[in-house]
């Protein structure tokens, strides 16, 4: 009888597992890391995941199939955004301390060029069909350069930009701004401002994720923790949820029509889309407390979680499938 019923608990612990919509699938540890960890981007083919070790002042490069560190890029300045593209095969890593954009080759990870921004670079997207890197940094601006880094215009906001958006069929782009309180939304072919959408009594709006077919953007609001979910038509909130707290990063699954979002508390929560309007919390997932950034791959269905180092504790990249 005692064997069937440890049979039996394993056979639950299994199928609860199952339901689950991400499953831990490995942990690779970073024993060398130390302090505050940023955001990751991936070279899909190579299964590579570069991680933006801000408190260490590194990129930290890690073979996802083989469960390992293969090098870490030293010397940078509190490295905050990063973006690997494949074509050129070249990394941009954007520096908050010093302001940089810098350029490294993808092969050798040797520094190609150096781009002095401004105070606080940050986040990093890409323009696919205008082949435009774009940076956001300072009190308020994206720089908007080339693949070779020579940079080719500048796009002023009133608050220093957090994480934004870039509409792939279309010329806006979506912007946080946290100090003043609302979203900009940019015409990439006018370069500027073309509306603010207001947060309402949510403030802290960093994490932005874009449904573009369904034209809804995800805002996740630190103060109090909500989501948000905005109609990119006219800007209107037509969902408010309650979130994981301090999340720093916040993915849309377009094959799966899920949301993943990070947070610091120490959790992933996930929604099920169920229509354009209509948003359900199917799973909060424990993490550790801290870890705060992700980044999901839909080409791999994995969704990468940063775990800062913690007393005896190493930092650590946590994998996980989607179900």
């Amino acid at each position: 009888m005692r064997l069937l019923s440890i049979l039996f608990t394993f056979v639950a612990i299994g199928l609860a597992q199952s339901n689950e919509p991400l499953r831990l699938e490995k942990t690779i540890l970073l024993p060398d890391v130390k302090g505050r960890i940023d955001h990751m981007s991936i070279d899909v083919k190579n299964q590579r995941l570069f991680m933006a070790a801000l408190g260490n002042n590194t990129v930290e490069v890690i073979d996802v199939a083989h469960g390992k560190r293969i090098h870490s890029i030293p010397g940078l300045h509190e490295p905050q955004g990063v973006l690997y593209l494949p074509d050129v095969n070249k990394l941009y890593v954007a520096n908050g301390d010093d302001g940089t954009l810098r350029i490294f080759d993808g092969a050798s990870y040797e520094p190609i060029k150096s781009i002095k921004l401004g105070d606080d670079a940050d986040n990093v997207r890409f323009d696919a069909v205008a082949k435009h890197v774009y940076v956001g940094y300072g009190s308020g601006a994206l720089a908007v350069l080339n693949e070779d880094g020579t940079k080719l215009a500048e796009i002023a906001l009133d608050a220093h930009p957090e994480s934004f958006q870039l509409e792939k069929n279309g010329p806006r782009l979506f912007v946080n701004l946290p100090k003043s309180r609302k979203v900009a939304v940019v015409d990439r072919t006018k370069g500027s401002v073309v509306a603010i959408w207001r947060t309402g009594g949510a403030f802290s709006n960093y994490p932005m994720a874009l449904d573009e077919k369904d034209r809804r953007l995800f805002i996740v609001c630190r103060v109090p923790p909500r989501l948000l979910v905005l109609d990119t038509n006219a800007g209107r909130v037509v969902e408010n949820l309650p979130v994981i707290g301090d999340s720093d990063d916040v993915f849309y699954d377009i094959a799966r029509k899920r949301i993943y979002a990070t947070g610091g508390e120490g959790g992933i929560s996930v929604y099920q889309q169920e229509n354009a309007d209509h948003y359900k919390e199917i799973a909060k997932i424990p993490t550790v407390k801290g870890a705060r950034t992700s980044f999901f791959s839909p080409d791999l269905s994995e969704l990468f979680v940063a775990v800062r180092a913690e007393g005896s504790e190493p930092a650590a990249i946590r994998v996980y499938s989607t179900q």
